[in-house]
């Protein structure tokens, strides 16, 4: 016969992160997510903002791979993965889940591998800067992530959208991110922390949207790497990446870390 108890005890262990061994080992491999809604992910919420609760197997979630709640909490990862940071938006899929899941696959005798996402939809780059909440967040939550054990391994960077508004913007761009490159390897005490930069695919303004792609194309930093959004689809909005467009992407990610630092 199943009792109340029964029903609770099932309840708990269907609960993200319940009952997972891997949360409190301390070998975990870090990545944290970066920038604004196209990290956050926005595939598959329609024009409604309903996300469709789609999962494409690419972005399934695996016992292995754990996100840093809101709270600060380890759990099992799943989508969405910023559903509890990007609280302003509806949030869909995003690149995470796809990069984890490949990179796992190549890398796994190297521990469970943690997500720590902090992208915001809608945000400039100087909203990024030492001293502002999305900064201090995302420098606290990376703080936090190691404390149990492990090792931040890279940062994914895809932002720049928010910055396609003005010629003064995008000028400004280039030493607003080497500033922001330098603040993070700082703050973390990790001088040679790898960075993939995503280059944008869309924006406010067509031509800027090239003009600060070619700024995220050339820059020169050491352990920075770009990968290229441009030709990924883009949804009705011409703006956010469509879900199968995310996991092309987590893809291109994986391979430009396993390709540049995965031996780190």
């Amino acid at each position: 016969m199943i009792t109340l108890s029964h029903c609770f005890f099932l309840l708990i262990l269907l609960l993200p992160g319940f009952a997972n061994s891997e949360i409190n080992k301390p070998n975990k491999q870090i990545f944290i997510l970066s920038g604004q809604s196209n990290m956050s992910g926005h595939g598959g919420v329609d024009q409604n903002l309903i996300w469709d609760g789609v999962v494409p197997p690419e972005c399934q979630p695996d016992r292995h791979i754990l996100r840093l709640s809101a709270k600060l909490h380890w759990e099992t990862a799943r989508e969405p993965l910023h559903a509890d940071i990007d609280t302003n938006k509806t949030c869909g899929v995003g690149p995470g889940m796809a990069f984890a899941n490949a990179v796992r696959a190549h890398l796994a005798q190297l521990g469970p591998l943690g997500l720590v996402p902090c992208a915001v939809g809608g945000t400039a780059i100087k909203e990024w800067a030492r001293g502002e909440h999305l900064y201090e967040d995302m420098i606290k939550r990376a703080k936090e992530s190691v404390k149990g054990g492990g090792e931040i391994r890279a940062l994914l960077w895809y932002q720049g959208e928010s910055d396609t508004s003005s010629e003064e913007d995008v000028v400004a761009y280039q030493g607003n991110m080497e500033r922001l490159i330098q603040n993070i390897r700082d703050d973390l005490c990790l001088p040679s922390l790898p960075i993939i930069q995503v280059a944008i695919n869309s924006g406010l303004d067509k031509i800027l949207v090239e003009k600060l792609r070619e700024v995220q194309l050339k820059m020169k930093v050491a352990n920075v790497v770009c990968v290229d959004a441009k030709g990924l689809e883009l949804k009705f909005d011409n703006l956010h990446l469509t879900t199968k467009a995310q996991v092309e992407l987590g893809h291109k990610l994986a391979q430009a870390y396993l390709s540049n630092f995965g031996q780190c």
